[in-house]
């Protein structure tokens, strides 16, 4: 990975952290797209003395806020004329609706939204850089959810974080096939159960549900993280788009995620949610 610039986003803690510091051991430029510098600064330092690389940035980007991510891909292509590998990783949980600054129901934003507009805003530096690849962070719960853009309803808190890992994977797909030729790949990835603080936005509800099934969690954030570090970096995956990845292989997502009209109308709906004017 010497060479590479990667871009991770929530990468101040848990699966992100261990992510970013993986890829900083393999000798990558590793920017940390966080939205708090001070938590950012913290984990960079962690990062760096674990990894003898000091090629390892810090840039603020709140994922849930559309000026938030212009702020970061302009401070980004200021500073940098690549980007190899970008890896949509934050995620959060509420426990109960809460809006983001855009109006927008807060699980949708930070767990979807944000990272398609994200992408959108880095493909021509993707396209620049290819071969080069995007990697979403999914969930095996996307199994259980249903594609939502509005939200409507009583909230359960996930039930809608379910919601937006469906969209993601099937989003990617649709990324994966409107990029074909252009040597930029998408594939979605699925960490596992892992003991992170996903929830640390949310209230006592989750936080009580989260203590009570904390004694049954299989996995760490440096297990979490082998799966997007794969899809990342493994050689064998060059110009491998449009799959699932599961503890380093190759793994079946929900149906209605290889369905094309379904794909189609999701990225046109979120298109037109989110005001872009020019996508692929």
């Amino acid at each position: 990975m010497k060479g590479k610039v990667c871009v991770v986003t929530g990468s101040n803690s848990g699966i992100g952290k261990e992510t970013a510091k993986a890829l900083a051991r393999m000798g990558a430029t590793v920017v940390m797209a966080v939205r708090s510098r001070e938590r950012g600064e913290t984990a960079r330092t962690e990062i760096v003395e674990a990894s003898g690389n000091e090629a390892v940035d810090i840039m603020v980007c709140d994922v849930s806020s559309k000026e938030s991510i212009g702020h970061f891909v302009e401070e980004f292509e200021s500073r940098y004329d690549r980007l190899d590998v970008l890896i949509n990783n934050a995620g959060a949980v509420f426990s109960r609706r809460e809006n983001s600054v855009d109006g927008f129901e807060s699980t949708l934003a930070v767990n979807y939204l944000g990272p398609f507009r994200l992408t959108q805003e880095l493909l021509p530096l993707l396209r620049k850089s290819a071969p080069s690849r995007v990697v979403n962070t999914s969930s095996g719960m996307h199994k259980t959810g249903k594609i939502d853009l509005q939200g409507k309803g009583k909230f359960k808190g996930m039930e809608a974080y379910a919601n937006t890992k469906l969209m993601v994977t099937t989003w990617t797909y649709e990324l994966a096939r409107r990029l074909e030729g252009t040597g930029v790949t998408a594939n979605v990835v699925e960490p596992g159960f892992v003991a992170t603080n996903l929830g640390r936005n949310s209230g006592s509800l989750f936080n009580a549900i989260s203590f009570k099934l904390v004694r049954f969690l299989q996995s760490t954030p440096e297990k979490g993280a082998e799966t997007s570090v794969y899809a990342a970096s493994a050689e064998e995956l060059e110009g491998v788009t449009g799959k699932s990845f599961a503890k380093s292989t190759e793994a079946k997502s929900a149906e209605i995620s290889y369905d094309p009209e379904v794909r189609r109308r999701l990225w046109d709906a979120t298109v037109e949610l989110l005001g872009l004017t020019s996508t692929i």
